[in-house]
């Protein structure tokens, strides 16, 4: 299994609070959810945000 950081993922620091991680995944959700987005990768995207 390969490792992923899933603070990079969503774009935070390591000390970020739960309220921090949690607004990040929600603009990370709006703009790469697949009924929305454009971008031909985003349901891919959305899954590595999803796991993260």
């Amino acid at each position: 299994m390969k490792f992923r950081d899933y603070y990079q993922i969503l774009d935070v620091d390591r000390s970020a609070s739960a309220d921090e991680i949690k607004k990040h995944y929600r603009q990370l959700a709006r703009k790469y959810h697949p009924d929305v987005s454009k971008e031909p990768d985003s349901d891919t995207r959305m899954k590595e945000v999803n796991e993260a």
